[in-house]
């Protein structure tokens, strides 16, 4: 490997809710010709996870290295504590200039006298606040943020501003009410113009944050952070119509696959269930509905979330090109992932929910550094999104600090190191205790626990690598989940913080 003494430059650039299989280089029927590109010229980690298969947990797992369960945003609705240590802040300490383009999400869209949130209504739409905040924020000291996916009502902030500096002065057209004009049943094409996009905006920025570091000779790390393809399932022309529907393979469940799942799989696959004994606080549980859909629109749903993804590649495209042509690409880290994963009727499910399949918990991982990390390679090696922040700190010179829980993974992105973990660790919860898991995965094995209850998931993903058939009360396996239990216990006790350390002997 070429051996270089400049520290590197970060770009990591995410998505939102993006199946693991929904790049062209593994799966045929989707086109994403940037984003292959950058897999051919890096490593594709073909066996990465995400920490918690939720926005808020696992974006913050991301800057915090911790677990959701240690950083406190446990779930949607809850805040990142604004004193929790961040990689933006460890980088910044040492000379990085940092910053964020587009969906943080670490913050709740409510707020209260004792947790304020500024991104809650109305600060939210408030633009003259906008106009004069870009930072601090969690260690980032730029940004450029965005709350909305797609057309929901919830547009605002710097993508508002960009919006009136494009001549757009009338944007509230393009979103939902109660502050937008748009017909809340709209599906599918959005009437957004894609030069006004916000794909458009985060490229455009991105690229602009990129020329001032590279005309100021600055080491940086910037986070180019997506919506897409989170729902609502709308994209603008042209791309609303670049997939057929007929055309596509369309995933769906198998007859009696939930026969010996936890009783919530199957009351998905009901018109009308009653998921209340899960609803402790009365607050809606993602996924806990009826998933229930006719065969042409969910044909249509895939066309659409297709659409989006092409989209999407279209812009990190541009982002690319941005680095490339200010001189850059050579000097600088390129991590492509998303905050978790999607159905589109694997196992008859939508979207996302608590059900740990690798549907949702799998995601893309991209990495490139010319010289450095292996170009055209695919790696099996286990890796977790909370990963990130102390492998960018080790690949900067910058101490990791103990209190981080993820794993250093920057030999294995070199290809110095086989692998760094035996298994990675995914939690869930939505509700103090009615909604709370746990998932241990290993080279092979998936065990999944619930708190207080005593039925479960264990999954051997060799032999049933779509896991249709739930080994958790099978006799012939009783053996192996004593032993896996054993194992996940060994594993919560590794990823315990050891913020401290020891210096004396009493």
């Amino acid at each position: 490997m070429t051996q270089r003494t400049r520290r590197p430059n970060i770009l990591l650039i995410t998505s939102d809710q993006q199946h693991w299989n929904t790049l062209g280089r593994g799966n045929p029927e989707i086109r994403t010709p940037h984003l292959d590109r950058l897999a051919a010229e890096g490593t594709a980690f073909e066996r990465a996870y995400c920490p918690n298969p939720t926005c808020t947990p696992t974006r913050a797992s991301m800057i915090t290295g911790k677990y959701p369960s240690q950083h406190g945003a446990w779930t949607l609705g809850t805040k990142l504590p604004e004193d929790e240590p961040t990689l933006g802040g460890h980088l910044g300490a040492a000379g990085y200039a940092t910053s964020l383009v587009g969906k943080a999400h670490f913050q709740p869209l409510a707020s209260t006298a004792e947790h304020p949130s500024i991104e809650s209504y109305p600060l939210l739409q408030d633009l003259d606040f906008w106009r004069g905040f870009h930072g601090p924020y969690y260690g980032f000291d730029h940004v450029e943020l965005a709350r909305n996916h797609t057309a929901e009502a919830h547009a605002g902030q710097h993508y508002a501003l960009w919006l009136q500096q494009q001549g757009c002065a009338d944007w509230r057209r393009y979103f939902r009410p109660p502050t937008g004009t748009l017909d809340p049943d709209l599906q599918h094409t959005w009437p957004i113009p894609e030069k006004l996009h916000y794909n458009a905006w985060i490229a455009e920025r991105t690229g602009a944050l990129l020329d001032g570091y590279a005309e100021r000779g600055e080491s940086f790390f910037c986070w180019a952070s997506f919506f897409d393809p989170h729902p609502p399932y709308l994209v603008p022309e042209p791309w609303d119509r670049m997939y057929d529907p007929d055309a596509l393979t369309v995933p769906e469940a198998r007859t009696g696959e939930h026969d010996g799942n936890p009783p919530h799989f199957g009351l998905t696959q009901q018109e009308r269930p009653d998921f209340s004994p899960w609803q402790e606080s009365g607050h809606y549980v993602h996924g806990f509905h009826s998933h229930r859909l006719p065969a042409a629109e969910r044909r249509r749903l895939v066309a659409t979330y297709y659409g989006m993804v092409s989209l999407l590649d279209e812009y990190v495209g541009r982002i690319l090109d941005r680095l490339d042509a200010l001189g850059l690409a050579e000097d600088t880290v390129v991590v492509f992932t998303t905050d978790h994963g999607h159905f589109f009727g694997q196992h008859g499910l939508q979207a996302k929910g608590a059900f740990h399949y690798e549907d949702l918990l799998r995601v893309p991982f991209l990495v490139r550094w010319p010289g450095r990390v292996p170009a055209g390679r695919a790696s099996s090696a286990l890796l977790s999104t909370v990963d990130l922040a102390p492998t960018f700190l080790e690949l900067a010179g910058v101490p990791v600090p103990r209190e981080m829980t993820g794993v250093d993974q920057a030999a294995v992105l070199t290809g110095d190191a086989v692998s760094a973990r035996d298994h990675v660790i995914c939690e869930f919860r939505h509700e103090p205790t009615a909604v709370s898991l746990r998932t241990y995965v290993d080279d092979r094995y998936k065990l999944t626990v619930y708190q207080g209850r005593t039925y479960g998931e264990l999954f051997d993903l060799r032999a049933d690598p779509g896991e249709t058939r739930n080994l958790w009360d099978d006799p012939g396996s009783a053996a192996l989940k004593t032993d896996l239990l054993l194992r996940y216990v060994w594993a919560e006790l590794g990823k315990e913080p050891m913020r401290m350390p020891r210096v004396a002997a009493a």
